[in-house]
């Protein structure tokens, strides 16, 4: 059995009941017998089969046994020719034509699905004499059919109306899907030379020449052949010739094309045998070419007869003192038809047309698109998925215009489906099982699928016939192209890919496991078997659980390398296949909460966590307490109106029950969210040592990426808090000096650290260790942390004077933090930009800044509440209302004094001092600077000291 896309025809007369009544029987059934074997012989034509005759309707599909890439243009060819005897026998009809995947049965000629169903109901909706397609399939044939849209149609057991067409014509020999040689060449330049130098050889020689340019469907022959002929140009006669895939009398239909375009009679040339008429074609091309060079150029070789081919090589041969540039286009397939072709022949060369580089590829796509706006990532996926074939990437880029993803284009999967049916039963074998390993599949494990076979034929087969390639190292091979590996992969049955999928599983818990992590290999084998299964309706429970756990345990292995992309990808895997009250759900679904919050998915975190609070209360007490931990930290980051004091109490109230649960993993979390907590709310000494506490408990859990968190997020109290600048520095250093830091820790405490030096004096070392910071965010690819790295690192280039910088750094981190919608660092991120903003004397600006982070910061936010009234202060004092300035920045006072932020109480002393001065109050304003700079001084900052101390009363 067999999953692959055909067409189907569908033709049923009209009127036949009344026909009956007026017709004698044996009249009546002599008449039907004649048009049955007309519309089947016209249906064999071209290429398809009749399925089954049913009453007075015909069903034909296109596509089996083999599929051609023009099977749905020859299903409309069958239907528009069969109007002919239809109306020859007196009778009338109605036709539907649609494309889509079909179960092919094992005598590969029952088909069923979907595609067919539509077909009929094509049938059934058609007037007489009309014929309805679907949108497949007008999309298949667009290039050579004239067609119509009807209204959408409502077709019985279709929940969704149908998009259909109606078929007014049908273009003689013209392509299903013209080629595009409008777009420029792309690259090329080695093989455009090659070609032009070979040709020039031929005129300065006036030689024969046999070229063959090679290479998949759609890598850009037909680009590469126009290009070359425009720059031939006038100088030479351009005769070309098409071969046909089918038909009656193609043998010689590419010189029928050439005398014609000639207007020459075919019948003066095409002798009564082979060898006449390959005497004949030879010595009108010599003829000509003593006036003028001849190009003659000979498309889809690899669909030439034999005798064709004898009739090329003969020209090529025998021809002698005669500019003759005979340019054969064909695909690879060419060499399994005649394996020595141009092999022997002095005058004759081969070109391997390959995909376009990396580079070319980007530059293909930036002249598709033009002035279009495509998404990054959608360039980055159609350049790989498209794999350098400019075809390829043309059909991708107009399915993303047309439905705004990247997927494979029926036009490609014709290609694609007819080259592979048209394998040997081993070989597709091989491709099939290679296809469910992966992209790149091992020899070992194909042996395993095909029972020991031996591959050593098949496999070189397929590389020589460039449909996989071998990989360094012996044992491996890779799909040519990843839509080949997918074709072949969609061409099993679901049955047997659920299967295979599990036994391969199996085999490599078997033969290689303790070798390396597997949880993720194994775990996806089992998931696609599961779900495959389930979609055949069967009961997947026993094998989705085994694939649960594995995906579950590959998601914490990468929950514990602060890997949160990849974490949240396997537990969202993992969970999808468990039941709702499942242990391994209910503990799987607050690490991906957390996982995903990592990751900056805010909102898909929030719905996730809320399932797993659900899902655990009354079932999990340590589950429930895990996923309110992590609610209440994301809660800090998106809600302004958090009750914070709400949270304190929560945590606190969950450590003794976990205490007596004996839930250590989950013990850590909550000390952890309370010393975070208690830094949030200015009790940085207090945060610091509970956290140095959670970081102990999660040691002895064995739980090692709690462990580094804490000891992560201990930075934050000691940057802010009251521990000095030079022993948060020699903190920072341990931090980055464990091996099993990952890069977003690395980073944090690369950023602190930068805060921290420049307190000390040491600007050049700061700035390193911001630069350091920075491609380490970038490097992780968690761009949503450069937030509230922005904080630190602007804080040491204000400290440094250098306010450029700290804007540039602030902007970047509030914009990404815009685009998360992240708030409870935005709002910190935003007041301190106001106050780098009043530095620099942009003073409007800083103004609307500071009411924005008003706006933002949660009640409790000792960071934000103080900063903005500052601000705001001073700018009210500039602008002479001393009175409401000195108001406001005393509140900030008042609310700093009640924290141990030293960097933050000195802040709002030096902006009392700048307000007091402002209001003429010189020895008040003298004492409130002093008192800044003494509070700097007993947190280390002493550059901040001596700025302050130096007559600069601002904010550092």
């Amino acid at each position: 059995m067999q999953r692959k896309v055909v067409t189907v025809l569908f033709c049923d007369l009209v009127g036949s009941t009344a026909l009956g009544e007026s017709t004698d029987p044996e009249a009546l059934r002599a008449r039907m017998q004649r048009y049955f074997a007309d519309v089947q012989a016209v249906v064999e034509r071209h290429g398809g089969v009749v399925e089954k005759f049913v009453g007075d309707a015909v069903m034909a599909v296109f596509g089996i046994p083999a599929a051609h890439e023009d099977d749905a243009l020859r299903a409309l060819r069958a239907a528009w020719e069969m109007q002919e005897p239809i109306a020859r026998h007196g009778l009338e009809a109605r036709t539907g034509v649609n494309t889509g995947e079909v179960v092919v049965g094992d005598e590969q000629t029952l088909v069923t699905g979907d595609a067919v169903n539509v077909a009929a109901r094509l049938e059934q909706t058609a007037a007489s004499g009309e014929i309805l397609i679907g949108a497949q399939t007008r999309l298949l044939a667009r290039d050579a059919i004239d067609a119509e849209p009807v209204d959408a149609l409502d077709l019985k057991g279709k929940s969704e109306p149908v998009e259909a067409y109606r078929l007014l014509g049908v273009h003689a020999e013209a392509q299903a899907i013209a080629r595009r040689l409008e777009t420029p060449l792309v690259g090329r330049r080695r093989e455009r030379e090659r070609l032009w130098r070979d040709y020039e050889d031929v005129v300065a020689d006036r030689a024969c020449h046999l070229f063959t340019l090679l290479g998949p469907a759609g890598v850009g022959k037909s680009r590469l052949v126009a290009d070359f002929l425009a720059r031939a140009g006038a100088e030479a006669d351009t005769l070309r010739g098409r071969c046909l895939p089918y038909g009656e009398g193609i043998t010689y239909w590419p010189v029928a094309e050439i005398l014609s375009s000639l207007a020459i009679d075919p019948g003066t040339v095409i002798g009564s045998s082979p060898a006449d008429t390959q005497v004949g074609f030879r010595r009108l091309l010599e003829e000509r070419a003593v006036v003028r060079p001849q190009i003659v150029v000979l498309d889809d070789l690899q669909w030439a007869e034999p005798t064709f081919l004898d009739l090329v090589e003969h020209v090529a041969d025998l021809s002698r003192g005669a500019p003759i540039f005979v340019l054969c286009i064909a695909r690879t397939e060419l060499l399994d038809v005649r394996a020595g072709w141009g092999g022997g022949k002095l005058n004759a060369s081969t070109l391997l047309l390959e995909p376009l580089d990396e580079a070319d590829r980007g530059v293909l796509i930036e002249t598709l698109v033009g002035g279009a706006t495509v998404a990054d990532e959608l360039r980055e996926r159609i350049a790989h998925a498209s794999e350098g074939n400019p075809l390829f990437v043309e059909e991708m880029l107009a399915m993303v215009r047309e439905r705004g993803e990247v997927a494979v284009p029926p036009t490609i999967q014709a290609l694609l489906q007819a080259r592979l049916d048209a394998l040997e039963h081993d070989l597709r074998l091989v491709l099939e099982r290679g296809a469910v390993e992966g992209e790149v599949f091992h020899r070992a494990a194909i042996t395993e699928l095909l029972d020991g076979e031996d591959l050593e034929a098949p496999l070189d087969t397929l590389v020589r016939k460039d449909l996989i390639r071998p990989e360094p190292g012996g044992d491996a091979y890779r799909f040519r192209h990843v839509l080949i590996r997918e074709a072949a992969y969609a061409g099993m049955g679901k049955e047997v890919r659920a299967g295979l999928h599990e036994r391969f599983a199996d085999w490599v818990d078997r033969e290689a496991f303790g070798t390396f992590d597997l949880d993720e290999i194994v775990g996806y084998h089992l998931e696609r078997a599961a779900l495959l299964r389930s979609e055949l309706g069967e009961d997947a429970g026993e094998i989705a659980r085994r694939a649960a756990r594995r995906l579950i345990a590959a998601g914490n292995a990468s929950f514990e390398r602060a890997d949160a992309h990849a974490s949240a990808s396997l537990l969202r895997r993992g969970a999808a296949l468990l039941p709702g009250d499942d242990p391994g759900r209910l503990r799987a679904l607050p690490k991906l909460g957390w996982a995903l919050m990592r990751d900056g998915a805010f909102d898909e975190s929030r719905a996730v966590l809320e399932d797993a609070i659900e899902a655990a209360r009354g079932r999990d007490r340590g589950a429930e307490g895990y996923a309110l931990l992590v609610l209440g930290d994301l809660r800090s980051r998106t809600d302004p109106d958090l009750d914070v004091e709400e949270s304190l109490a929560m945590a606190e109230q969950l450590v003794p029950e976990l205490e007596a649960l004996g839930d250590s993993e989950t013990l850590a979390v909550a000390r952890h969210a309370i010393g975070t907590v208690l830094f949030t709310i200015g009790r940085a000494a207090e945060g610091e040592a509970l956290l140095e506490r959670a970081a102990a408990t999660a040691r002895e859990a064995g739980d090692g990426y709690s462990e580094r968190e804490a000891l992560v997020s201990r930075l934050r109290p000691v940057l802010w808090g009251p521990r000095p600048a030079r022993e948060g520095l020699e903190i920072c250093e341990t931090v980055l000096s464990r091996r099993d830091i990952p890069l977003t820790a690395r980073a944090l405490a690369g950023h602190t650290r930068a805060a921290l030096a420049a307190m000390t004096g040491d600007g050049e070392f700061a700035r390193r260790s911001a630069n350091e910071a920075i491609a380490l965010i970038e490097e992780s690819g968690l761009q949503y942390r450069r937030g509230l790295a922005s904080i630190d690192i602007a804080y040491a280039y204000a400290i440094l004077g250098d306010l450029d910088s700290a804007e540039h750094e602030l902007r970047a981190g509030n914009d990404v933090l815009l685009r998360v919608g992240e708030t409870g660092t935005r709002s910190s991120v935003t007041s301190l930009l106001a106050e780098v903003l009043l530095r620099k004397g942009e003073i409007d600006e800083a103004a609307t800044l500071a009411e924005e982070a008003r706006m933002l910061a949660n009640e409790l936010d000792l960071d934000a509440q103080p900063r903005w009234r500052t601000v705001l202060g001073r700018v009210l004092a500039m602008r002479g209302d001393h009175e409401q300035g000195e108001r406001l920045v005393r509140e900030a006072v008042a609310l700093a004094e009640g924290t141990d932020f030293l960097a933050v109480q000195a802040e709002t002393y030096g902006a009392l001092g700048a307000v007091l001065l402002l209001g003429g109050r010189t020895e008040e304003a003298a004492a409130a600077v002093e008192r800044a700079a003494a509070i700097h001084e007993a947190k280390g900052d002493v550059v901040s000291a001596a700025r302050l101390r130096g007559g600069e009363a601002v904010v550092s």
